[in-house]
Parts: C-alpha cells; sequence; structure tokens
C-alpha cells in the first residue's frame, strides 16, 4: 500500500484571535448557537475558543482524533478524501457558519484544509457533547445543519451527475453568493459582490472539468454579462435570478447554500 506523506500538524503555530461576544458574532443568526437564549450562550462561552488557520494550512487530517468541534467564522475551507495512491479529491466546502467535525465521533472523516485565511470558533469536544444532551435548542439546530447539508449534498449530486460545464458554474457561483448575501444580510435583491474562494484549478477539481474549461465558462459568463469580474477572484452578480437560470434553477429554488 502506498504510504501518504503528510506535512507536520502545526496545532502549536495556530495563532488564538481575540474574543468576540456571542450577540455580535457575524454568523450568530445561522450557526449552530443560531437558537440559544442568553443562558445557553453564557455554557458555550465557557468551552468556546477561537483559532486562526492561513490559507493551505491543514486544519485536519482524515482519521485523526478530534478534540473539537466548532463553527467556520470566516474563510472557506475544502473537504477532501486522499485515496491510498495519493490522488486527491474535494468533496465539499465549508462556508461561513457551517460546522465542523461530528459530535460522537472519535476522528476526522475528512481533510480540512483552509482555502482562504480561515478564523473558527471551536468548543471542546467533550463538552460540547454533554452540553447537546442538555440544550435541546443546540440539538435541533445542528439536526436542521445536518439535514440542510444532506440537501446540499443531494443537489451537488445533480451538478456533477446532470449539469452542463456552463451549469455547473453558475451553480457553484450561485452557491457562494448566496451564502456570502445571507451573511452579510444583504439578500438577493440587488448586487452580490464577493471574492471568489477557490482558484480556478480547484473549481476544475470540484467540478470535475478541466482548467481550460473552467476558465473558458467564467469568460463566457462575464461575456453574457451573467457576471462582472475583477482579476481573476473579485465577482460581482448583477442579476442573481439570471445566475439561477444559468445554472439551470430558478429563483424559487436553487441549490441548498
Amino acid at each position: 500500500m502506498t504510504q501518504i506523506k503528510r506535512e507536520p500538524r502545526m496545532l502549536n503555530d495556530i495563532s488564538v484571535s481575540a474574543p468576540i461576544e456571542c450577540e455580535g458574532c457575524p454568523i450568530r443568526h445561522r450557526a449552530v448557537c443560531a437558537r440559544c437564549d442568553s443562558e445557553e450562550l453564557t455554557r458555550l462561552e465557557e468551552i468556546k475558543y477561537y483559532r486562526s488557520f492561513e490559507a493551505g494550512q491543514t486544519v485536519i487530517w482524515s482519521g485523526d482524533k478530534m478534540e473539537f468541534v466548532g463553527s467556520v467564522v470566516s474563510g472557506i475551507a475544502t473537504l477532501s478524501q486522499t485515496m491510498e495512491d495519493g490522488r486527491t479529491q474535494m468533496v465539499g466546502l465549508l462556508l461561513p457558519s457551517d460546522f465542523v467535525g461530528r459530535p460522537g465521533r472519535d476522528g476526522a472523516a475528512y481533510n480540512v484544509t483552509a482555502t482562504t485565511d480561515l478564523m473558527m470558533c471551536c468548543f471542546r469536544k467533550k463538552p460540547f457533547e454533554q452540553l447537546m444532551s442538555e440544550t435541546p435548542h443546540i440539538a435541533q439546530r445542528l439536526l436542521e445543519m445536518t439535514l440542510d447539508e444532506l440537501d446540499a449534498a443531494r443537489e451537488w449530486m445533480l451538478v456533477l451527475g446532470r449539469k452542463t460545464a456552463r451549469e455547473k458554474i453558475a451553480s457553484l457561483l450561485s452557491i457562494i453568493a448566496r451564502r456570502d448575501a445571507s451573511i452579510n444580510s444583504n439578500g438577493t435583491a440587488g448586487p452580490i459582490v464577493f471574492d471568489l474562494p477557490l482558484t480556478r484549478e480547484a473549481m476544475a477539481d470540484y467540478l470535475g472539468l478541466t482548467l481550460e474549461t473552467v476558465s473558458r465558462q467564467m469568460s463566457a459568463l462575464k461575456r453574457d454579462g451573467v457576471i462582472e469580474l475583477e482579476g481573476k477572484r473579485h465577482v460581482t452578480v448583477p442579476d442573481y435570478p439570471r445566475l439561477l437560470e444559468e445554472a439551470g434553477d430558478d429563483s424559487d429554488g436553487g441549490l441548498m447554500a
């Protein structure tokens, strides 16, 4: 069996960010703590801490023991799986407010890698599991998020299996645009502006396309006025419903974000 060489983990070198009060947290309305009352937030405060990771840094390797669970506060991370021969497949994105880790499971199921500079609100795992058993609001919200994640995975199967290259690109952009609008409470009625968190190489890997196809389709969407590009990463979506149409969805549904 081929041995996969891993870079050493830098857990001792991860910088700890300044504390953020729960009431002022930018992901408060979408995170696992969204339904918590003031007493429950106080209990969470007692077991939480912040970690920041640089772009490209591994948060956790698949199979490693996880001593924490938590939420992405800012930045983007990828979920990937590495096969025995060293090939790696990206299987998901972690966007702000997404939950990392599984209560009741000791090991990590996937590699988690920071794609951009990443800040996470972490909870010590055992105390969090205890709090879940005593706090229905947390358990209920985590169940809702898990079901949303399952729906998103099923929708993504459709993207990868049945959509054209142009629709795949538009679908990915719509997911990121919708989440950005939700986190910033801007809605999708007007233009949505965001920085694309993935390189075109990473987009190609995630979508099962070639780099040339991704570049060609991004240029086509720009030429047709569906998106505006400043450089390769800064994206403006002037008309979100039109982007959904290009993705093969509609303004009443679309992909789960």
